[in-house]
């Protein structure tokens, strides 16, 4: 897809102003956030490799609200409410594993087929009227795209073609749905989850957060490509004695995609991806967080490292120089968030300006007011 680029400094920010101090500590407003954004959109479950087998599951939750996905026979992806139909009992306690080709509810023995269907029920036989087809597991649709599921939960969602239509081709070159994981990472940050997004869409901050990154990419470079809306990014710029984003400088893999560009092999592009996904990707590799917010001040985080599959058997390329680069990146980052959200419950706190170096974070918070309905 081809794409126009403008440099970040020429969008403007119209006088944008941090958001007022209630969008990071009020109760309410999360819970507006969780209703109206979280569980009114797609969101990122992680990679579809997670579940390669039939009855391969991983649960995630967002709120009050667990989804299990699991692969069924036939391969699809399903998604379905941790709840069992009977008494709302959680059907997989662990947040992965493999159910076999049944769901059984621990409490009662209910049973599902993959498809969600209840397929048995003890001591229902004298039950006035009780029909087992009337109690299928609550299903959640899912989506594929690059290798990636998403899941929605709010009633009737937009379809997922059309909500990702900006994106669709985008990034086919960098052959995703083929890369293999290399590593993964959780962390958990005292932090309001949109200073992480706001953070991620600058590099206003590289310079005195980041010393080694400047290093590899200078922190005025590069172009942005998509500034307004739910998806949010462009690229900065390698330097030319820099191989990629790694600790030692040089490429740690190979390239991830056979049709990348003369100018792909200089650059890394990043993008979020609203709510909960950040997708940066290098020419040796691909990395992507997905964000969890768990109430106003702390945000669970999943990293992962994708990489070409030939790279992992090639033994001149040693993949975690670059997870060892971005891992001590993360935590420059999560650091200056945690101190940014300590300095922003302070009453002494009131929103400032944006500068034109950060008009993707003054886009993302356009956005998140736009799905608040403010």
């Amino acid at each position: 897809m081809a794409a126009t680029f403008v440099h970040s400094t020429l969008i403007p920010v119209d006088g944008a102003r941090t958001l007022p101090q209630a969008y990071f500590t009020s109760p309410e407003i999360y819970a507006g956030e969780v209703a109206k954004i979280f569980h009114s959109r797609w969101l990122c479950a992680g990679r579809a490799a997670e579940i390669p087998e039939p009855g391969d599951y991983v649960v995630r939750q967002l709120g009050n609200a667990a989804v299990i996905l699991l692969r069924d026979k036939t391969g699809r992806i399903r998604g379905f409410h941790n709840t069992c139909r009977h008494r709302g009992t959680r059907l997989c306690e662990a947040s992965i594993g493999n159910v076999g080709d049944r769901i059984v509810c621990p409490y009662h023995s209910w049973v599902y087929a993959l498809d969600g269907r209840l397929i048995g029920a003890p001591s229902t036989a004298d039950i006035e009227g009780f029909d087992k087809s009337d109690y299928p597991l609550h299903a959640v649709p899912t989506a594929e795209w690059e290798g990636f599921v998403f899941y929605h939960i709010g009633a009737n969602p937009q379809p997922f073609a059309e909500a990702f239509a900006p994106l669709m081709g985008r990034f086919s070159r960098f052959n995703m749905p083929a890369l293999v994981s290399a590593s993964r990472i959780e962390y958990d940050v005292q932090c309001n989850w949109k200073l992480l997004f706001q953070n991620y869409s600058e590099c206003y901050h590289c310079s005195p957060v980041h010393p080694a990154l400047v290093k590899l990419t200078p922190a005025t470079s590069g172009e942005n490509d998509l500034y307004d809306g739910p998806f949010l990014g462009g690229y900065m710029v390698i330097n030319d004695d820099a191989g990629s984003m790694t600790m030692t400088g040089r490429a740690c893999g190979l390239p991830v995609g056979e049709h990348l560009t003369d100018a792909d092999e200089r650059r890394v592009y990043y993008y979020s991806i609203f709510p909960n996904m950040l997708l940066s990707l290098h020419p040796d590799y691909v990395m992507f967080h997905t964000m969890w917010p768990d109430g106003p001040a702390r945000t669970r985080i999943t990293c992962e490292w994708l990489f070409n599959a030939a790279t992992l058997q090639d033994k001149t390329f040693d993949p975690l120089d670059g997870v060892r680069f971005w891992d001590m990146t993360n935590r420059q980052d999560w650091h200056i968030c945690e101190e940014s959200y300590r300095g922003i419950v302070s009453p002494a706190y009131t929103p400032g300006p944006y500068s034109p170096r950060e008009s993707l974070s003054a886009a993302f918070d356009r956005e998140v007011l736009r799905a608040l309905g403010r």
